[in-house]
């Protein structure tokens, strides 16, 4: 009996889990730059992935004048109702009723969507009915109205929200900002969510907010300017500081734990690096780090803190460990022909094709090889 108690524990905690991500991001990438997109959109978004792969690896679409790739568009375009027209890809298992939302990220073959994506909608767009779809293209200068018409023929019942973002050889050094813009414009139901930038010192760690009126109304002031305030040591638990305004409350009874960011009395934000037990209203927390890295970073005694929704605020991530933490060590004397470093914080000996890498405290792009 102990045994089916425990296994109904899991089950529930998985579902729990699992209800809390319900946006989902489909994409297929042939050259990187879509992969490059997605990696960019994870930082924005509570997202889960899954990239649609082709059942035959290695083919070069692009061969003999783009013989492959051009031949199975045809295909599509004469049979589109027919599933022998398109081509097969790896299976994929996904339970959409998890999500809401849905984005798809594609490239443009041939001024339509490409072609393995378009068999991961055809098999699947009829699960998506209902859903909130939000569409990503690429291409090199191509128009992207023929991609738009694709993805609404295979999703036919699906809701589509907010404008297609094209990503194009002209805008495509900014694609980190016209990504954080286009989220924003997204009538999503749920996380798609800002990242918060905690600077204290030399050190920069990064959290992840709560969905709640407190949050909005910080992220609005943080979309204005950076808030830097003095916080004080107290209990040998937690950093506390006057924010300088007064944000919503929804105060419940709360036990934090290390990293556990809250609002206290609506105007003073508390950091924990212990735990205590009191009204609070949860902002959020920081993103894995432990309680010995919070300790080192928010140091002994007062410190001054500047709070940041852009990661170009702060300076360039130095943190080389193979599994990244939320914690951030700047480097001020940084250069432009410095370290490089992936998104993911981890030094790099130089960027592949289509890669976003930080390199003198600044994200670029590799366009080829």
């Amino acid at each position: 009996m102990r045994h089916l108690i425990a296994f109904v524990f899991i089950l529930l905690t998985i579902s729990n889990l699992s209800a809390q991500n319900r946006t989902l991001v489909a994409y297929y990438s042939y050259t990187g730059n879509v992969r490059s997109i997605v990696d960019e959109l994870k930082g924005l978004t509570n997202a889960d992935i899954v990239e649609i792969q082709p059942a035959k690896e290695g083919e070069r679409y692009e061969a003999d004048n783009y013989a492959i790739g051009s031949a199975l568009i045809s295909a599509i375009r004469e049979n589109p109702d027919k599933a022998e027209s398109y081509p097969e890809i790896k299976p994929l298992s996904v339970d959409f009723g998890l999500y809401d939302n849905i984005i798809v990220a594609t490239p443009l073959w041939w001024s339509n969507m490409a072609a393995p994506m378009q068999t991961f909608l055809f098999a699947n767009g009829a699960e998506m009915a209902g859903k909130n779809i939000a569409l990503i293209v690429s291409s090199a200068s191509s128009g992207i109205s023929s991609v738009v018409a694709d993805a609404k023929r295979l999703i036919p019942n699906g809701k589509f929200v907010g404008e297609p973002l094209w990503i194009n050889n002209k805008n495509r050094s900014d694609m980190p900002t016209l990504l954080a813009n286009w989220t924003k414009t997204l009538d999503f139901k749920s996380n798609m969510t800002e990242k918060l930038y905690i600077t204290i010192g030399s050190v920069t760690l990064t959290a992840t907010l709560a969905e709640n009126a407190a949050t909005q109304a910080l992220v609005a002031a943080l979309r204005e300017s950076p808030i830097t305030y003095s916080a004080t040591d107290y209990g040998s638990f937690e950093k506390v500081g006057p924010l300088g305004r007064s944000l919503p409350t929804a105060n419940e009874q709360t036990t934090t734990e290390p990293g556990d960011i809250v609002l206290y009395n609506g105007s003073q934000i508390v950091i924990f690096y212990g735990s205590n037990s009191w009204d609070y209203t949860r902002l959020g927390k920081i993103d894995n780090a432990t309680q010995q890295e919070l300790k080192a970073a928010l140091g002994e005694g007062d410190c001054t803190i500047t709070l940041s929704l852009s990661a170009e605020n702060n300076s360039e991530n130095q943190n080389n460990s193979e599994t990244p933490t939320g914690i951030r060590q700047s480097d001020r004397t940084a250069t432009p022909d410095g370290p490089m470093y992936d998104l993911q914080g981890r030094r790099i000996s130089a960027p592949v094709r289509g890669q976003i890498y930080i390199q003198g405290g600044e994200k670029k792009f590799k366009f080829s090889n």
